[in-house]
């Protein structure tokens, strides 16, 4: 551990002449012609990543600190905060160069981050056991009581663990893509069916399934207060996601999956009042109505496999999300005119070209321009 705490110091301030030369680097691009050639929202990214970096080595430096002197606790702490970094840094390495070989460098920070976090747990491995066999009894205990799932200090409805939140994630994906495709069939367009998914594969929309689990996270301890306070919070919640989706999905890709202009109380096109008030109304349903009933489906799923059954589906979900972000940069690439020189784009040519990505994705087009790649 100590090792470790030393190389992660010694990393943090051998990386710092970088990351003072990209601070130089972002100073010079404010200059007429570099916002005239490169566009203001590359230099955005360019900056937020500069100064996520900055972050990331002050706070793996920090970590190596805290190793050194075996504060185990403040380095755990700390560890969450390296995760959120490294996802900042994934979205904005994506937006300026797209899926690469470079992503790979973050799997292994993840990774390692990921197994340090289980490490840093103070309890010894005959305690760790210990307390595996008695969350097995409790989970058996709770399951034979219909609690299971619940959050036994009372601050919350249910408890916010992995089990929950994944599952959450999986059905209110689906039951997003039905709700908006059936509004689509009957209201948008009434009459002409479109395929609303938003993966490569299966009948999911992850903004729907984010959304559901940010509304979790946000309106747990709110279960018991008064609709009015849940629906502008679910309000707020679900209009600045959506704002932010649309953003990354247009600087990274060039997509674009909806555009309200002209819309009531429409915020540059990428989210409206009149859907701020539909995710104010789903999150008062979802949290006061929903939600046990929600509980009550995973629940279903014996206490003894669930583990294993959450597992495997998270992998095969955590698969079709990395297939999906690397299909549409090779219908980025494909439109914005690059060869295929990678065994990766090969094989996404020829099995989901052109035609089967528009065929699958028929709600999103990609404007290469638009995208920050593209220098707009």
């Amino acid at each position: 551990m100590k090792v470790l705490g030393v190389l992660c110091l010694i990393s943090g301030v051998y990386n710092l002449a970088g990351v003072v030369w990209g601070v130089i680097e972002s100073v010079r691009l404010f200059q007429p012609e570099s916002i005239e050639s490169l566009g203001i929202s590359t230099l955005v990214v360019q900056i937020v990543m500069t100064v996520d970096y900055a972050l990331l080595l002050a706070a793996f430096a920090f970590f190596g600190v805290r190793l050194l002197r075996n504060r185990r606790r403040l380095a755990a702490l700390t560890l969450d905060l390296i995760f959120i970094l490294l996802v900042v840094g994934v979205l904005c390495s994506v937006m300026l160069q797209g899926i690469g070989y470079y992503l790979i460098g973050y799997g292994v920070l993840l990774v390692l981050a990921v197994a340090m976090q289980s490490y840093l747990d103070p309890s010894l491995a005959e305690e760790r056991e210990l307390r595996r066999k008695l969350r097995d009894m409790d989970l058996r205990d709770e399951a034979e009581a219909g609690t299971l799932g619940l959050d036994e200090t009372g601050h919350g409805y249910i408890t916010l663990n992995f089990f929950n939140l994944f599952w959450i994630f999986v059905v209110c994906s689906i039951l997003g893509l039905g709700i908006e495709t059936v509004y689509h069939f009957l209201v948008v367009d009434p009459g002409q069916y479109q395929d609303r998914a938003g993966l490569l594969f299966g009948p999911f929309s992850p903004i729907y399934g984010i959304g559901a689990v940010l509304m979790t996270v946000f309106l747990n301890r709110f279960h018991k207060k008064n609709v009015i306070l849940i629906f502008f919070v679910s309000a707020v919640i679900g209009g600045a996601f959506e704002y932010f989706t649309s953003v990354f999905m247009q600087y990274a890709f060039g997509a674009v999956a909806w555009d309200y202009t002209g819309m009531w109380l429409s915020i540059g096109g990428r989210t409206c009042g009149i859907f701020m008030v539909m995710w104010g109304v789903l999150g008062v349903v979802w949290i006061k109505l929903l939600l046990p009933v929600m509980l009550r489906i995973v629940n279903l799923i014996p206490w003894n496999w669930r583990y294993v059954v959450t597992t495997v589906c998270a992998t095969l979900m955590l698969a079709d999300a990395i297939m999906t972000l690397q299909s549409l940069d090779c219908w980025y690439e494909r439109l914005s005119g690059s060869p295929a020189d990678t065994p990766i784009q090969g094989f996404y040519d020829k099995h989901f070209d052109n035609a089967y990505m528009e065929h699958r994705f028929q709600s999103m087009s990609i404007h290469p321009d638009d995208a920050v790649r593209g220098g707009k």
